[in-house]
């Protein structure tokens, strides 16, 4: 039976531990391992957004496991122009072994998935971006040796794909989770699913407190730039600079997801200090995603 990645709850704490497990070996062994697991499949890489770090790890990502990319412009499909979900799932299925997509709409990749007959990965969508948070993940166990017992916060938008996404991670990892964000973008405390260790708190120093993971992303991210103003404005209390890095353990890493924009949501301080371990984070989507592939396509 096929197995597709929308969010993070599609997966269970120990098969995210099997991948883990694998994305290790394949890090470690990367350029002198002879396992191709993707020899004669073609996979197929869907964008609807722009994109460096997802693209580009992707293609390289399936090129190392020996299969075919195939990079595909959602805006010059069929798709595009009118042609249902269903029927476009329905003739890809025939054609590829696995489909990665980058979009906007939750729904779209959810009908992919739905009525395709092959595996399907979610490469981000407004609402929900799991390879990110998995890299996250696997970076955080890099360098505290462990994710559960320690304490991560958000700063920003607390409905946005990756808020989202460490909500569902914190669901399945007992780490404590802070989102630390206005009322007025504040999270959907549903989503918690009644978990303690998952909060909310529009203080951002208040928040920062005792962490060991600093957490942000961009204020405006793509589909919302008629927000950029009113955005602009309101999550300034909520950058990530000395002063909240100041409350957090002496310790305290920095994670974004990239790219970056130094003076608004993050300050250089922190940004291009010793803390930041981004670029670590940012590798790691290439390993956590090999992985990914090679589980279920």
């Amino acid at each position: 039976m096929k197995k597709d990645l929308l969010t993070l709850l599609d997966f269970s704490a120990e098969e995210i531990k099997d991948i883990f497990n694998l994305t290790e070996k394949l890090k470690r062994e990367r350029g002198r391992d002879t396992w191709r697991p993707l020899t004669g499949k073609s996979i197929g890489l869907i964008f609807a957004k722009s994109s460096t770090r997802t693209r580009i790890s992707f293609e390289v990502g399936v090129s190392e496991l020996g299969g075919m990319p195939l990079y595909l412009d959602q805006g010059k499909m069929q798709v595009g122009r009118g042609e249902s979900i269903p029927d476009t799932a329905r003739v890809l299925s025939r054609y590829l072994h696995g489909i990665v997509i980058r979009t906007f709409a939750q729904s779209d990749i959810e009908g992919l998935a739905t009525c395709g007959s092959i595996p399907v990965i979610n490469a981000l969508t407004d609402d929900y971006h799991p390879c990110q948070i998995l890299a996250d993940l696997y970076t955080m166990l890099e360098h505290s040796g462990r994710i559960e017992g320690t304490k991560l916060v958000f700063f920003g938008d607390g409905r946005s794909n990756i808020a989202n996404s460490l909500i569902n991670a914190a669901r399945l990892f007992d780490f404590e989770l802070v989102i630390a964000a206005p009322e007025s973008f504040r999270p959907d405390e549903a989503r918690f699913g009644g978990r303690s260790n998952i909060s909310w708190n529009p203080d951002a120093v208040d928040a920062a407190k005792n962490a060991d993971y600093l957490y942000t992303d961009v204020w405006v991210s793509m589909g919302f730039e008629e927000e950029r103003a009113e955005r602009m404005k309101i999550f300034i209390p909520y950058q990530v600079n000395g002063k909240v890095a100041a409350a957090a353990k002496k310790d305290v890493k920095f994670l974004h997801c990239l790219p970056a924009h130094r003076g608004e949501e993050v300050a250089a301080e922190v940004m291009d200090s010793p803390m930041s371990i981004v670029f670590d984070e940012a590798e790691n989507r290439l390993h956590v995603q090999k992985a990914v592939m090679a589980r279920l396509f």
